[in-house]
């Protein structure tokens, strides 16, 4: 069996398949973001205000047949609530928007201070092993003790040979001496 054409007019419409129109989300939440972020300036607030107190003069002091909202001010009353009904949803969405945005910032956050926990970790058992290794390295305060030690058991035997030199060489004159005299 064949699927019904959509555009056919002599099929009847599927029940609950009701087609509303696509819109992209994101562009829709950024849009409102835009507008909650509008009604939160100082600008907004003077603009309201400003139309509000015209319309109460206008509506107040104009010649009666120019009146548009006379006194209750049942107009205005609908355009305001008309305007916080679509203010409130628009800024929470925005605010879940926001919301989101920082749930990722903050996982993004606890991410980077993980890694950065765990590079430290590394760094610190990189240090202690260095410093094990450095436990058995000849420092260089040991490196010039054993060197000035050296050097004195050196001078050390060079005098020793220089006095058995210069004894030897009295030895030898007294007998070259002894023996031409």
């Amino acid at each position: 069996m064949t699927e019904p054409r959509k555009d056919r007019l002599d099929q009847p419409v599927e029940p609950g398949r009701v087609h509303l129109p696509r819109f992209d989300a994101e562009a829709f939440g950024r849009w409102s973001e835009s507008i909650a972020r509008y009604m939160g300036t100082a600008n907004f607030i003077v603009i309201m205000t400003l139309v509000i107190a015209a319309w109460f003069l206008w509506n107040t002091l104009a010649p009666a047949g120019l009146r548009f909202d006379p006194y209750t001010f049942t107009f205005l009353t609908l355009v305001l609530s008309l305007q916080a009904s679509y203010a409130a949803p628009l800024i929470l969405l925005a605010q879940n928007r926001q919301t989101d945005r920082d749930r990722l910032g903050m996982e993004e956050d606890r991410r980077r201070a993980a890694q950065q926990k765990a590079d430290t970790e590394y760094l610190a058992r990189e240090i202690a092993s260095l410093r094990i290794a450095l436990g058995e390295v000849a420092t260089r305060d040991f490196l010039r003790s054993e060197l000035a030690r050296l050097a004195d058991e050196l001078d050390e035997a060079a005098m020793r040979r220089s006095k058995l030199d210069r004894k030897e060489w009295d030895e030898d004159r007294k007998e070259w001496d002894a023996d031409h005299t």
